[in-house]
């Protein structure tokens, strides 16, 4: 607008541009007086382009009074799961930082957590029963505590047991191929998992018959050697065993365990008959675990299940029992015209010649095995070889895995002798 006359002008004053206020509803356009023209309509003008929106800022959190220990508490188990949000999450790592009792509650869950992502197996550990129960009688001893000579059985027939419970029904079919030596061969016998148990089950009754408990042969006069036992029992079943075999196996090592714990201290040196030879009960239920965890590494072989050896302490006793047994089985070999007769006739009471049996690994330790005689102990100083083997590896030796010629890590001296008591070794193997 122009201010006076005359042609004079007047400077432009600055005018305040104002920032328009919101739109009003149309609901409220409604009601308002038509708007008055001043004047021609100006054509409309094009909007400018909007420039493009800059990324929104993250919220600053809100300075306030710390949450309380309940709340936070609360929380791990969402922020475990990088489910808080980020006001929480920096409560929660703080407050971690000094309790002592939630920081341990948290890593156990962020822990938990990953398992729900992990590609490893699931699977229980075997051994989780045995530590298990250690570590129940470790604070509180059974009234009846089983004999420390029958536990590597009670062991050994637990880790069976949680394999055989985790396999699926169509696994109980897995072909197993069981193998041993005789006459210096290695045979073969085909059978299933099921079969496996049922084998255990019929020679496992040897014990349960010299205990007076229930023969699973059932009554009367049955043949008394473990394979006849076997093929007593398989050509018994009227159909191809199933998982059903695994109850009656388990129950039968349950009766044993219990009996043999009331029994008390006599019922060790309780002759229990093989057939053709006898051991006492502290020594056939030391070669039920050695059997039973054979087998059981055979039928983990057939269904991919991870499965350990026994414990070194079980393990130990194991090859002890083998090493006592390879002197009567030596010369027996003798006798069969399979080994080399003594060098000289040993006098009453003398050593005679040993071999050193040096076990490295699980289990291992120093034997020294009688070589002329079979009633003779073994001395260190009448020493003419020495063999080394892993204490897994004599043991697969003993159980007819592994061949004699195969078997042996290191060898030094008396070559004779040493194949000598590496083959009566796996002659200890049977069905």
């Amino acid at each position: 607008m122009s201010g006076g006359h005359g042609g004079g002008r007047e400077e432009e004053q600055p005018v305040e541009r104002r920032i328009p206020g919101p739109r009003s509803a149309p609901d409220d356009r409604e009601n308002l007086p038509p708007a008055v023209s001043s004047g021609p309509a100006e054509p409309p003008v094009s909007p400018e382009p909007l420039m493009p929106l800059m990324p929104p800022v993250p919220p600053v959190p809100p300075s306030g009074p710390p949450l309380p220990h309940h709340v936070l508490q609360s929380l791990l188990g969402a922020w475990a799961l990088a489910a808080c949000s980020a006001e929480e999450t920096a409560a929660v790592e703080d407050h971690l930082t000094s309790c002592a009792p939630c920081a341990d509650e948290a890593l156990r869950l962020r822990d938990a957590v990953g398992l729900l992502h992990s590609d490893g197996t699931l699977d229980l550990d075997p051994l989780l029963r045995s530590r298990v129960l250690e570590g129940c009688l470790g604070r509180r001893p059974a009234l009846i505590p089983v004999p420390g000579w029958a536990a590597p059985y009670d062991a050994e027939t637990a880790r069976l047991d949680a394999l055989l419970r985790d396999i699926r029904d169509s696994e109980w079919h897995a072909p197993v191929r069981l193998k041993w030596f005789e006459e210096d061969q290695q045979v073969h016998r085909k059978t299933t998992v099921a079969g496996v148990i049922g084998h255990l089950t019929a020679v496992d009754g040897l014990v349960s018959r010299a205990l007076g408990l229930d023969d699973p042969l059932g009554k009367g006069d049955r043949p008394l050697g473990p394979t006849d036992r076997t093929e007593s029992y398989w050509s018994a079943a009227r159909r191809p065993p199933t998982r059903a075999v695994r109850e009656p196996w388990r129950d039968q090592n349950h009766a044993l365990i219990r009996t043999v714990s009331f029994a008390g201290r006599g019922v060790a040196e309780l002759s229990v008959p093989y057939g053709g030879f006898a051991l006492p009960l502290q020594d056939a239920l030391l070669e039920r675990a050695f059997e039973c965890w054979v087998h059981g590494d055979d039928i983990a072989d057939a269904v991919d299940y991870p499965y350990e050896p026994p414990a070194p302490a079980h393990l130990h006793e194991m090859i002890g029992l083998a090493v006592r047994l390879l002197p009567a089985v030596l010369a027996e070999r003798r006798r069969a015209g399979l080994a080399a007769p003594p060098r000289h006739l040993v006098a009453a009471g003398s050593p005679g010649r040993s071999l050193h049996l040096e076990v490295e690994g699980r289990g291992g330790g120093d034997w020294y095995i009688a070589l002329d005689s079979p009633a003779a102990l073994g001395s260190p100083s009448h020493t003419v070889a020495q063999v080394a083997l892993d204490g897994v590896e004599f043991c697969r030796l003993v159980a007819g895995h592994v061949p004699p010629v195969e078997a042996a890590a290191g060898q030094e001296g008396d070559r004779e002798a040493i194949r000598d008591v590496l083959f009566a070794a796996a002659s200890l193997s049977r069905l």
